[in-house]
């Protein structure tokens, strides 16, 4: 028998060995990198109403600071899983013993079970379960305490975790299982979220399997009796968290993803992020940002309704060609802060269309244009008599309404177009009604082109290009100076233009339109989201008197349609040459939207004609877009107060265009014209580029019905210019050939247009 000493020797130098091999492996033990995926995080975008819209990114997961975690929910997690954390060295010995007893016995290899190894086997190592992987982990637990503080490691452990139904993070938990914010979890929720960590795919479903529901009550139980035992809650409390019973989480619902709406919701709300801070379109990609949108989500799926509705009643594209390729755009937006409550930007992202027609350019606006007219000539006058100072002009001044007339410049000559045979610039309406000298008001209420071309060619170009920005529409979604400009070649967002008229709607105040109210990243909110603040644009006189004639459309004129709201409204219709655009742009004193229609075949750029769509022979924005429009302002203002408009205010004599009667008898609308009109191009009205313009190019003649030529277009991929953020271009930028709408037929509006767009790209984050 060895004596006791032999004994007692060998049992030191084995433990001697023991000590110099674990400070050899401990001496040499380094804290690898962290691992890419426990910081992969995704971005959550939320409704108006603070409601999860949904979240990009391949990791539900946004990291929080652990301030943000209430103390007694951190202590939730503290007390199921380690108690001492605060006081412990980063490893449990009894655990570790206990560990490698099972693995020495062939039982199955533990995971480690304090917080700080937990943390390290989340965020430094893998998943594995072996005795090396074992071993680095306790190593590593031991020595993470001189670099990392035990705020950070619990900080870490918390956002690094798993904790079913797709959630990586106590955020995502929070969101998932009870619709709230970490921030916002009570000790009751907090209790059920640690206990789902050691068993996250049966306690997941604990709304609906009752066996999971009794076994997440029994683990919710525990931790309660822990939190008492370790003194974080009292007795009475405890009873009084078990007396109201277990917090059942809310129903499962996946994320929405990308589909219908929401592509473009987000893909508006992203570029308005980038426009507003510093991060780059990578940055963002990296995920971990909450973003607080203006999107009203009842507001949203009407809108999406409407459309759906008018197409199913409307279009047919399996049995009629003609409905095939065609597209709506649509923007809402409260007149009295800029936000936009709701947007269509097409079929959706699912079905493969991924320009977002709301806030793309690239479709001329014809006639809705004309408010711009009427406002720049309230506020500057026109130029009635050459070499005098500009003459005011109000809505009952009387201008020539007759179809082909010569148009005149501020020097009273006859402009001159090389393109037409007689070498002037006439101007057609859509038919040769002989309206004669008509006012303002009822030229704007039966779209007569005529009298608005002349109206800013008198006023000129650069007061209705500067009253057009005031409103809200960016410089480079304008056409060039010709004369088509004044009745809608410019190719606009429906954002934009519904901006521009919210600008009437607001009595002259314009708000830049905007679509996110906060970004948090990292459990701090970024500068730079506030409201944009309401500058005057215009006086509320020419607002109010634009407001009170655009009423006058819809009560007696092209926009008769609306009346259907059965609300006090204001709006214009649009059509453009060859119908290859239709506008309705329409306001309540609470609502501006807009909405537009086209046809795009995506493997041929260029709009093409609507004749035939939806089995009218000719589409008219009276039509399916005014009925888009009624279906949703009427789902949209269910419920809310019926406002009147402001008064318009009255207004001094107006002056008339030179040669005006003093008495005019009304034509007949369907008199045919008395006067023929000059040799030439008829419809004609080009023109050469003047002022010296930027890119300005003469545009070639056309001769259709109430055509004026000219503008740049392009159905800009992804936005584009003249969108919401007003960002460069996102695609490329066309040509235009058609005026804009042009006379009545039956009271409904038409005129020019065309436009080209780039086939839309395919699928990523900003198509």
């Amino acid at each position: 028998m060895p004596s006791w000493k032999l004994v007692s020797g060998t049992f030191l130098l084995f433990l001697g060995g023991v000590v110099g091999l674990f400070g050899y492996a401990y001496a040499t033990t380094t804290i690898p990198s962290v691992n890419p995926s426990t910081q992969a995080q995704s971005n959550t975008y939320y409704w108006s109403d603070g409601s999860i819209m949904t979240t990009q990114g391949s990791t539900n997961r946004q990291n929080v600071d652990l301030a943000e975690v209430p103390k007694l929910v951190q202590w939730d997690f503290l007390a199921a899983e380690n108690a001492t954390f605060y006081t412990d060295p980063g490893i449990d010995t009894q655990g570790m013993l206990r560990a490698v007893y099972h693995m020495a016995s062939g039982g199955e290899v533990q995971s480690g079970s304090t917080i700080t190894q937990q943390f390290v086997k989340n965020t430094y190592l893998s998943q594995d379960q072996s005795v090396t992987r074992k071993l680095r982990e306790i190593m590593i637990s031991l020595k993470i305490g001189g670099q990392l503080s035990k705020q950070q490691i619990l900080q870490g452990y918390l956002n690094s975790c798993y904790y079913g139904r797709d959630a990586y993070g106590i955020e995502a938990a929070a969101r998932t299982y009870y619709h709230e914010h970490a921030s916002q979890l009570t000790v009751s929720q907090g209790a059920f979220i640690a206990a789902t960590v050691n068993e996250p795919s049966l306690l997941m479903h604990a709304d609906t399997d009752p066996q999971a529901k009794a076994q997440a009550t029994a683990r919710w139980k525990y931790v309660l009796d822990r939190m008492a035992k370790i003194n974080k809650i009292t007795a009475a409390q405890e009873q009084q968290y078990l007396t109201a019973g277990f917090p059942t989480p809310k129903p499962y619902s996946p994320s929405a993803g990308m589909s219908g709406q929401t592509g473009y919701l987000v893909q508006t709300a992203e570029k308005y992020v980038e426009a507003h801070t510093s991060l780059t379109d990578q940055q963002l990609g990296n995920g971990g940002y909450q973003i607080y949108t203006t999107f009203n989500k009842k507001k949203v799926n009407e809108l999406s309704a409407s459309v759906a509705a008018m197409e199913s009643k409307h279009l047919d594209p399996k049995h009629r060609s003609a409905d095939k390729d065609v597209q709506v755009g649509a923007a809402s937006i409260d007149p009295s802060t800029g936000a936009v409550m709701a947007l269509y930007g097409g079929a959706g992202w699912d079905k493969g269309h991924w320009t977002n027609n709301a806030d793309a350019t690239g479709v001329p606006v014809g006639s809705t244009f004309k408010p711009f007219d009427l406002a720049a000539g309230l506020d500057h006058g026109a130029v009635l008599s050459p070499g005098q100072p500009a003459s005011p002009i109000t809505p009952d001044s009387k201008f020539n309404g007759d179809d082909g007339i010569t148009i005149k410049n501020q020097q009273g000559q006859e402009m001159p177009d090389p393109g037409d045979p007689s070498g002037l610039l006439h101007q057609r309406n859509d038919v040769p009604t002989k309206w004669g000298y008509i006012t303002l008001r009822k030229a704007m209420e039966q779209s007569v082109n005529t009298p608005y071309v002349q109206l800013g060619e008198y006023v000129g170009y650069d007061n209705v290009e500067g009253e057009a920005i005031k409103a809200g529409l960016l410089r480079k979604s304008l056409q060039y100076d010709t004369p088509g400009f004044y009745i809608g070649t410019s190719t606009p967002s429906a954002i934009r233009m519904a901006d521009a008229y919210a600008t009437f709607d607001a009595s002259g105040v314009q708000h830049e339109p905007y679509s996110v109210t906060r970004v948090v990243a990292g459990g701090h909110q970024l500068p730079g989201f506030e409201a944009p603040k309401g500058v005057t644009a215009m006086p509320s006189s020419t607002a109010d008197t634009v407001t009170d004639v655009l009423q006058g459309v819809v009560k007696s004129g092209t926009g008769t349609n609306a009346q259907a709201l059965g609300r006090p409204v204001a709006g214009k219709t649009g059509t453009t040459d060859d119908y290859k655009s239709a506008w309705f742009i329409g306001y309540t004193p609470q609502l501006t939207t807009a909405i537009s229609m086209f046809k795009e075949d995506p493997k041929n750029s260029g709009l093409q004609s609507m004749k035939g769509v939806g089995g009218f022979s000719k589409v008219f924005g009276a039509d399916m877009p005014t009925e888009v429009w009624t279906g949703y302002m009427t789902a949209a203002l269910q419920g809310q107060p019926v406002q009147q408009f402001p008064p318009a205010p009255t207004l001094g004599q107006g002056a008339n265009e030179f040669g005006t009667p003093t008495a005019t008898p009304s034509p007949s609308a369907s008199a045919p014209s008395a006067t023929p009109t000059k040799p030439g191009t008829p419809g004609s009205s080009t023109g050469p580029c003047r002022h010296h313009k930027k890119n300005c190019v003469s545009p070639s003649p056309t001769d259709t019905s109430g055509a004026t030529t000219g503008g740049n277009g392009g159905l800009t991929g992804g936005g584009g210019n003249g969108g919401l953020l007003g960002g460069a271009s996102g695609g490329t930028t066309g040509s235009t050939t058609g005026g804009t709408n042009g006379g009545t037929t039956g009271g409904t509006t038409s005129g020019t247009g065309g436009g080209t767009s780039p086939t839309p790209t395919g699928p990523g984050r900003h198509p």
